[in-house]
């Protein structure tokens, strides 16, 4: 087995063929590459018919779909009141039961229906009529009511169901409500957003007194009753919550628009803090990294040393000398000596590990400070990377849109559901079973079976096209990200790979970067995404299940659910950490996502310990950077827009708000997208020169003619230097 030596920082490492072959000496190499080919073709080939694919979901579902069902009125058979065909003279939704909808406002504000029959109507009742109470209290006679008042479903007439139908009798005229044929009651209505409405809710004109003066009590089909001194306590209530979040959604609007001016400078104070922090870095990552260390050093110090107080302070108290037992009163634990020796030997062993894990890492430590530093300054030399991600964002934006767009086309792509109603089953068809409206005549001319509505439905195939566009959208998300890692990987690796900086950098590095991954890296982008993407499907799948077996599962099949999710979450948080070194690579060298991902894994594995230090530093000090604008702008806004910086609010005014904490919420959401943008450019900057040093060292020796293109202080802290011809 063929062995190499490496130098790290004065120590030798032997390594072994097992972790991949280092990179050889090449005097050719000045960066990445020009001369590059097309890689994993046949990905591409697949990611464009995957789109192709889209295109065609996204024909039928706007062909078969109709998303005006969920903005204008609907009918219980699905019909869209004054659009579709069959109710186009009928613009007014009409509800057979309101007390239906307000019984749960809730349900019926957030999931948009009410659980009773609703119809179209040319107009809305003008007058308050309740049929069922007058004919079930012995008000009047069968043969005396006003049959024309009732209003019924689409084709039912009552008074010849119940003379000579199928609804005769006593039993027949309670089963005409009772089935929702027609509604038993209905108020003076008000059209409100085409829909009728209680006039006592909608027309200031109205009271609740005029919707009664004919009717004292009204009485439903099941059973509830109703009177002018409750009728406008039930409905007010369901309909306060409508009238709160329209006035809510108003009132916000108003905040935004007066302090918008206010909004737009708090997200420019955003990117000038982020942009600010991240050039700050080069001076005082250094000073954050030892000060954070040697804090947590000293909190432990001090906890080990109060311990060790409240030990001895309970020398010769009674009872402290006592054994653990379990007890509810969590208090009395904290008066025995054992559970202080516990705590301070947790301690002692946690200062021990962190102390020997500081002096055996510092040459690391430092490695990565310097690291940090000079993504600071290639950031601060390509300026125009902070605003790269903008366009993954805008992209990302873009195919959520199609995806939305397109599962809302399928979601109402509604197909009617006609069955067979046939009083004589010995003859076909038989009841009950589905039939086509547009053949049935032709197919059973001399039957007196009918075949009728019974509901609109989705089509079984609706599910397996909304799971093909949700991966769709899954792919294409990662595959903009994708995108935008490797464009900047190119152009810091340009920066790095600069003998001389900022001479040797490349003019418009970033624009070169994007140019080389759109023309010949697209397969590796669509490889690396659909790994993920694949990653990120499964685990809905499992949510799903999880959701449709919730107390149905026993606990096996519950423990195995959770295994699953664990390990996927797992799957894909490494996958993420190998396709984004890969695309570093890809963007270096030009060679395919497998051979890049093997090479960058092989690479780390070399570099093992540096890796593990490095990237958590970096997550540390990016988190720190997020939370201190994020942070600083919250509470910066908090204070101004509550009038407690006077100085500030003596030259710009505060604005008069309905809700102070409107913009407050506003800019601090936009402040963490901003900083989440402005850091993630910083963390690939830091990433690419990261593999770029290791690769440095493995092809490099520091002679005249194998010079190390790191810095002076990347240099001095392992230990090599360049040796030049005069030396």
């Amino acid at each position: 087995m063929t062995q190499v030596t490496a130098l790290d920082g004065g120590d030798e490492v032997e390594v072994k063929s097992k972790y991949g072959t280092p990179k050889k000496f090449d005097p050719t190499f000045k960066g990445p590459i020009a001369k590059r080919s097309c890689t994993d073709v046949i990905c591409c080939i697949i990611f464009i018919a995957f789109l192709v694919g889209m295109g065609v979901v996204g024909y039928f579902a706007y062909r078969d779909g109709d998303p005006l069902s969920l903005v204008y009125p609907t009918d219980s058979r699905g019909q869209i009141c004054g659009v579709s065909e069959a109710v186009k003279d009928k613009p007014y939704l009409m509800f057979f039961d309101l007390l239906s909808c307000v019984a749960s406002p809730y349900t019926t504000l957030l999931e948009f229906k009410c659980p009773t029959t609703q119809i179209c109507v040319t107009a809305c009742p003008n007058e308050t009529f309740a049929p069922y109470s007058q004919l079930f209290l012995g008000a009047v006679s069968p043969s005396l009511v006003d049959w024309d008042k009732f209003i019924c479903d689409y084709g039912f007439n009552p008074q010849s169901e119940y003379t000579t139908g199928s609804y005769q009798g006593t039993d027949g005229l309670a089963a005409i409500f009772s089935d929702d044929k027609c509604a038993s009651y209905y108020l003076e209505s008000t059209a409100y957003a085409s829909r009728c409405l209680p006039s006592f809710l909608v027309d200031s004109a109205s009271d609740v007194a005029s919707a009664f003066s004919s009717q004292e009590t009204i009485n439903t089909a099941n059973g509830e009753s109703f009177n002018s001194s409750t009728a406008y306590q039930l409905f007010s209530n369901a309909a306060s919550l409508v009238l709160t979040f329209t006035s809510l959604v108003e009132i916000i609007f108003e905040d935004v628009v007066a302090s918008w001016y206010l909004i737009v400078g708090g997200l420019g104070i955003a990117m000038l803090l982020s942009l600010l922090f991240i050039i700050l870095m080069r001076w005082l990552a250094g000073i954050i990294v030892w000060l954070t260390l040697l804090g947590l050093h000293v909190l432990l110090g001090l906890g080990l040393y109060s311990c060790w107080q409240q030990y001895t302070s309970l020398a010769g108290v009674d009872g402290a000398d006592a054994a653990l037992t379990f007890t509810s009163d969590l208090s009395s634990y904290l008066r025995l000596q054992q559970t202080w020796l516990i705590f301070g030997i947790i301690l002692a062993v946690l200062l021990a590990i962190l102390l020997l894990t500081t002096l055996c890492l510092c040459n690391r430590i430092r490695i990565a400070i310097s690291l940090i530093k000079e993504g600071s300054r290639a950031v601060g030399k390509m300026m125009s990377t902070l605003l790269w991600p903008l366009f993954p964002y805008i992209l990302q934006a873009g195919f959520f849109a199609i995806w939305a767009t397109i599962a809302v086309f399928l979601a109402t792509s509604h197909q009617a559901v006609y069955t067979v109603s046939n009083d004589n089953d010995t003859v076909p068809p038989a009841n009950n079973d589905s039939c086509d409206i547009t053949t049935f005549a032709t197919e059973f001319p001399n039957t007196t079976a009918v075949c009728t509505f019974q509901s609109y439905a989705l089509a079984d195939y609706v599910l397996y096209l909304q799971i093909y566009n949700l991966f769709g959208l899954f792919w294409l998300v990662n595959f903009a990200i994708a995108l935008g890692q490797v464009t900047l990987a190119g152009a810091f690796a340009s920066y790095y790979w600069a003998f001389t900086k900022p001479q040797d950098i490349p003019a418009f590095p970033l624009i070169k970067s994007f140019y080389r991954a759109i023309r010949y890296h697209l397969g590796s982008i669509a490889f690396g995404s659909l790994i993920i993407a694949l990653i990120q499907i499964v685990r809905t799948m499992l949510e799903y299940v999880e959701a449709k077996l919730k107390g149905k599962e026993n606990q096996v099949v519950k423990f195995l659910l959770k295994c699953l999710k664990c390990c996927f979450w797992c799957l894909e948080k490494f996958m993420r950490f190998l396709n984004k070194n890969a695309y570093i690579l890809i963007a270096v060298y030009g060679e395919n996502f497998c051979t890049s991902a093997k090479n960058a894994f092989f690479l780390l594995l070399r570099n093992i310990a540096r890796v593990a230090v490095i990237n958590k530093l970096t997550d540390f000090l990016i988190f720190l950077g997020e939370l201190f604008v994020v942070g600083a702008l919250a509470v910066t806004s908090f204070f101004y827009f509550t009038n407690q910086i006077t100085w500030v609010s003596n030259y710009i005014t505060v604005p008069s708000l309905n809700y102070y904490w409107v913009p407050i919420i506003i800019i601090t959401i936009g402040t963490y997208f901003i900083a989440k943008c402005f850091f993630s450019v910083y963390d690939m900057a830091i990433d690419t020169l990261f593999l770029c040093f290791l690769e440095d060292l493995e092809r490099h020796d520091g002679s005249p003619e194998k010079p190390y293109y790191m810095s002076k202080e990347l240099m001095g802290i392992v230990g090599k230097q360049n040796k030049f011809k005069d030396e």
